[in-house]
């Protein structure tokens, strides 16, 4: 069998991988900003890491996965202003669809998911180690680290620190030593959440605090560091220079996905032209979107469109098809320690070559297919089949569409619902339209009104 290698971001190379620790890998993955809810480019990372993380188990790893959820920052904090609405409940709330998202999507469950708010202890203990040794300075309750103070910076993505630009909170700022330096802590303003440390009350910088929570739970080196490519600078550049300044190992490997784009332009909120993942699980099954992006090399960047989304279902229903196809009431459970082909072991380990190893797949299918056709036996490739697809997270036998699931059903319910509901509207018959939203509600069926229509979703 051929042994793993992946790209690593700061030696932009590809590297033999090779664990810290013997038979275990140790993964940190950068989580959302709760501020609103996922859209299909923050989740093309979740699939990218979960397909790793399930090849790594597959090869005999015992992997451990932390991706933090940061529910706090300056976004949380103006849309809990706008809306009207308590921080810590705007946070939760978008937390609880990433959550259901995640689920949906059938990615893996992380070992730990800590919050930033629930480690400022490990963050004042990080800053002091900082402002001890040289690299962190305080000024007017915020704290700083140093960039000058470490020669290495810049090291991870590749930039010369006389060529960098001021960082984006340096304007109108003349307490910083160096426009390029960033803050660790941010001194309370009034109005905002703020926590009590040796320097005042504040609220910690977006950096410290993955190197705080990732040293917390992953010790203070570990394997593998995941990311979107957006990420690196500045962010886990950052990240890499506070932990390392303090003699912290950190990460061995830095992984980065590429980004999903739209007309040429990143995925994002601010461009407003995301695409919500609870929306487009309506028009796609859940399955579906999960090869979708997970079937390009993670590495590359994904022009997103509804064509190529379709054609992506389709050919997820050609594996799904054959395995019905191949059914036997008298099967053996599928089991983890079945060979795979080679083909397929060497496209993973080459760097998560998921396109090369699905055309495996592919080619199997077909194969099985022409047994049956024939009137042959197909067990071993439908056998194959399914662990491949089990690697990739996209089994048809471990989705709930294959036990019968009712979605279709259910969102045609709540249609007619919707429909009386609009009725009774129409006519200005409002107790009725309220008392349909209600009994919806009763049954955990949540209406938004928008402009384009109520949509639903299940709490």
């Amino acid at each position: 069998m051929s042994q793993l290698h992946l790209y690593d971001t700061a030696t932009r190379s590809l590297r033999t991988f090779e664990p810290l620790e013997p038979g275990k890998v140790s993964i940190y993955l950068c989580g959302l900003t709760v501020q609103g809810p996922p859209h299909i480019g923050h989740v093309r990372n979740w699939i990218d890491m979960d397909i790793l993380r399930r090849w790594l188990t597959h090869s005999g790893y015992e992997v451990s996965f932390v991706r933090n959820v940061t529910d706090i920052d300056d976004k949380i904090i103006v849309k809990s202003a706008v809306s009207d609405e308590p921080w810590w409940s705007l946070a939760f709330r978008n937390e609880r669809e990433i959550i259901a998202a995640e689920q949906a999507l059938g990615c893996l469950p992380p070992s730990y998911e800590p919050r930033a708010t629930g480690h400022v202890p490990e963050m004042i203990e990080l800053m002091h180690r900082l402002i001890d040794s040289g690299h962190a300075y305080v000024a007017g309750g915020d704290v700083y680290f140093d960039v000058a103070s470490y020669p290495e910076y810049g090291s991870l993505s590749g930039q010369r620190v006389d060529e960098m630009q001021p960082a984006g909170d340096s304007v109108g700022d003349d307490r910083k030593r160096d426009p390029r330096d960033f803050a660790l802590w941010k001194a309370a303003k009034e109005g905002e959440p703020y926590w009590p440390t040796p320097w005042g009350n504040g609220r910690p910088g977006w950096h410290l605090e993955c190197s705080a929570m990732a040293t917390k739970y992953l010790g203070p080196m570990f394997d593998i560091h995941g990311g979107g490519l957006d990420l690196v600078f500045p962010h886990h550049e950052n990240e890499l220079a506070q932990s390392r300044a303090v003699g912290d190992g950190f990460a061995r490997y830095w992984m980065h996905n590429g980004l999903v784009t739209m007309s040429g332009e990143k995925m994002s909120k601010s461009l407003g032209n995301t695409l919500q993942v609870r929306e487009i699980v309506r028009q796609w099954r859940p399955v579906e979107v999960r090869y979708y992006l997970g079937a390009a090399h993670y590495r590359s960047t994904m022009e997103f469109s509804p064509e190529a989304l379709d054609e992506a279902a389709a050919a997820y229903r050609r594996i799904e098809n054959f395995l019905a196809r191949t059914q036997s009431p008298d099967e053996e459970p599928s089991s983890t320690d079945y060979p795979l082909p080679t083909e397929f072991v060497d496209a993973m380990n080459d760097d998560l070559g998921v396109p090369s190893a699905l055309a495996v797949l592919h080619t199997m299918v077909r194969e099985g297919n022409a047994q049956v056709d024939s009137g042959k036996s197909a067990a071993h490739h439908r056998r194959l089949v399914q662990e491949m697809s089990s690697v990739l997270g996209i089994n048809p036998a471990q989705w709930p569409a294959a036990a019968g699931d009712r979605t279709d059903v259910i969102d045609a319910l709540v249609g007619v619902a919707l429909e009386q509901r609009a009725a009774a509207r129409s006519r200005k018959d409002y107790a009725a339209s309220d008392a349909i939203r209600d009994r919806l509600s009763a049954a955990g069926v949540k209406i938004e009104d928008t402009p384009d229509g109520p949509r639903w979703s299940v709490d």
